[in-house]
């Protein structure tokens, strides 16, 4: 099976090396193996235990942001699925393979579920507000996620050889956890300064008359301004992480995976989430953009974001000089010098031909991705000391 391949070296990241030990083997993974029903079983089994768990104690474990969005009366129909489509593919990857420890771990864990009292466990009335973490928040995502990039990397990738289960993906999977399960303090860290901003401005009548003019605009205009002027704060930030050598330190943390793919977009240091989000959206909030707009892009570039880093292998045509895509992105990853400092927009590739940062070779797809000259220690934890290090010192 393939989570991690042969030719991974030995320095792979522990957690790599563990899932390689519990789940490795030498048996097949093309379809009819028992290798995709296996591996499906365990990661229905996770969400399901983590729904469970999340119904159990619902104040400490989910986000009262995200609570207040989703109803339960859906909720528990797709968890009770859930654990269902565990126990079944688990069950027919126990039959199809030698050593069960894939399928058996899956019913295991749809087993535990269900024990635990599955999707039926009291959890209405929850006070609104408060704090808690965001499992919920993690699990929805995880599994939206996954349904939509993982088959689409699989029908089209642009580095057929390269697993979903690729090096460093522990890692990267770490990463998504912590910044989802941490997402109510991340989330008032980024809006704190627009918050601020907006206190300050507010009381005058130009401010006002701004942002009634601004709220007023139709709304797919209103979106589409919402797009440039949070690309233009995303630009400038991502620019000032590349140039200012302490600001880089926190940066390079998502520069350092040599594989990308859908997951490794979420390699981000907590440092860097905060200083660029919390950047972008100061103007949006100064600009009074009406709700609907703001969130239709919160929507889009949660999908976007994550798209431009997929190992898909997509063809566009002339929407690529409009809007930024995997190949334009992959390029601002790459470790050949043709391409360093280069395609710093996350939307609007536009605005690097304005700025003079565009590389976009016709045709082409960058060879090696990761730093050039710098060595970051390959775990989550390594990833958010490390840029407190001193600069000169060995890693």
């Amino acid at each position: 099976m393939d989570y991690t391949a042969a030719v991974l070296p030995d320095d792979r990241p522990a957690l790599d090396r563990w899932f390689a030990r519990v789940f490795d083997d030498e048996e097949a993974t093309r379809f009819g193996s028992g290798w995709a029903s296996g591996t499906i079983a365990v990661f229905l089994g996770v969400l399901a235990l983590g729904a469970v768990a999340c119904f159990h104690l619902p104040s400490a474990l989910t986000s009262p942001t995200v609570r207040a969005v989703y109803a339960l009366s859906w909720i528990r129909p797709l968890v009770a699925v859930v654990i269902g489509g565990a126990f079944f593919l688990g069950l027919l990857s126990a039959l199809l393979r030698r050593r069960k420890v894939l399928g058996f771990t899956g019913m295991g864990l749809a087993m535990a579920a269900s024990l635990l009292g599955g999707a039926s466990i009291p959890a209405d009335g929850v006070a609104p507000g408060g704090l808690g973490l965001g499992l919920d928040w993690f699990l929805l995502n995880l599994f939206l996620l996954a349904l939509v990039f993982v088959p689409m990397e699989r029908a089209s990738p642009h580095r057929p050889g390269q697993s979903t289960f690729r090096r460093g993906w522990t890692t990267d999977a770490t990463h998504f956890f912590v910044s989802h399960l941490l997402v109510q303090l991340s989330a008032w860290l980024t809006l704190a300064p627009a918050a601020a901003a907006t206190h300050l401005a507010s009381g005058t009548s130009a401010f006002a008359q701004l942002q009634n003019s601004v709220s007023g605009l139709p709304w797919m205009v209103q979106f589409l301004l919402v797009v440039l002027v949070a690309d233009l704060g995303e630009y400038t930030m991502h620019r000032l992480f590349h140039r200012v050598p302490w600001l880089w330190r926190f940066h390079a943390v998502h520069h350092s995976s040599e594989a990308i793919d859908w997951l490794a977009g979420s390699r981000l240091h907590l440092v860097d989430v905060v200083i660029t989000r919390g950047f972008t959206f100061v103007p949006i909030a100064l600009l009074g953009f009406a709700d609907a707009p703001v969130y239709a892009y919160l929507v889009f570039v949660s999908f976007h974001a994550v798209f431009i880093h997929a190992n898909v292998r997509f063809s566009f045509g002339g929407l690529e000089r409009w809007i930024v895509t995997p190949r334009f992105h992959h390029w601002h990853h790459s470790a050949q010098a043709e391409a360093l400092d280069k395609n710093f927009a996350v939307h609007l590739p536009w605005l690097d031909r304005l700025f003079g940062t565009y590389h976009f070779p016709a045709g082409r797809w960058p060879d090696q991705y990761g730093l050039s000259g710098e060595r970051i220690p390959d775990s989550y934890w390594r990833h958010l000391v490390w840029p407190f290090r001193r600069a000169d010192r060995n890693d």
